[in-house]
C-alpha cells in the first residue's frame, strides 16, 4: 500500500495514460497540469533523460528545501547516496523501458524517516519519452539537522501496474535474427 499522495499521482498519470491522445501508453509532458497536483506540487519535480540518469529541470520548493539547495540542472542520481544509485539508475531505466510508473522506497537523513519517490515517464516534444515526472511522499514529517547529509538511501524499487510496452524478444525471418 503505497502514501496517498504517490496513489493519487499514480492514479492521475494512469488516467491521461489511457487517453486516446496518448502514444504508446505514455502521456505527454504537455498533458501535465500542474494545478492537478494541488497541495503536492511543492513535492514534485520533472526531469529529462540523459542515458542513465537524468537532469532535474524543474523541483518544487519542498524538495529544494529538503536537499537545501537550487536543483535545477542537478543530476538526479547526485541525490542518491553512491551505494543506491544503481538501483536509482534502473528505476529510471524500467519506467521509460515498460512505461510504467515506479516506486523507489527510500530512508532520509540518519533517523531513516522513510520516504517514496515516485518515477512516471512522459513525451517530449520529440515525442520520445525522454521526461520523467516525480513525487516526494514522505511516510512523517521531516526534520533533519541543518549539517545532516541531504542524501536519499534507496531500499527498495517497485514497478506499479502492466507494463504499457511489450518486452522487447528476438525474431527471425527466414531463419536470420533480427530484434
Amino acid at each position: 500500500m503505497f502514501h496517498p499522495d504517490t496513489q493519487f499521482l499514480i492514479d492521475h498519470w494512469t488516467a491521461l495514460a489511457g487517453r486516446p491522445d496518448s502514444r504508446g501508453g505514455i502521456p505527454d509532458r504537455a498533458a501535465i497540469e500542474p494545478d492537478a497536483l494541488g497541495l503536492r506540487l511543492p513535492r514534485a519535480f520533472m526531469a529529462r533523460r540523459t542515458g542513465d540518469d537524468a537532469v532535474i529541470r524543474l523541483a518544487g520548493s519542498w524538495i529544494e528545501g529538503f536537499h537545501g539547495e537550487a536543483l535545477k540542472d542537478q543530476s538526479l542520481l547526485s541525490l542518491w547516496r553512491a551505494a543506491s544509485r544503481p538501483l536509482v539508475a534502473t528505476a529510471l531505466s524500467q519506467t521509460v523501458r515498460e512505461g510504467r510508473p515506479v516506486v523507489v522506497v527510500a530512508l532520509a537523513g540518519s533517523i531513516g524517516a522513510q520516504i517514496e519517490i515516485t518515477l512516471l515517464p512522459l513525451r517530449g516534444p520529440s515525442g520520445r519519452p525522454d521526461r520523467l515526472l516525480g513525487l516526494y511522499a514522505p511516510a512523517a514529517t521531516l526534520t533533519l539537522a541543518a549539517e545532516e547529509p541531504r542524501l536519499l538511501t534507496a531500499r527498495v524499487s517497485i514497478g506499479v501496474g502492466d507494463a504499457a510496452r511489450a518486452p522487447l524478444s528476438l525474431a527471425a525471418i527466414g531463419g536470420r535474427r533480427i530484434a
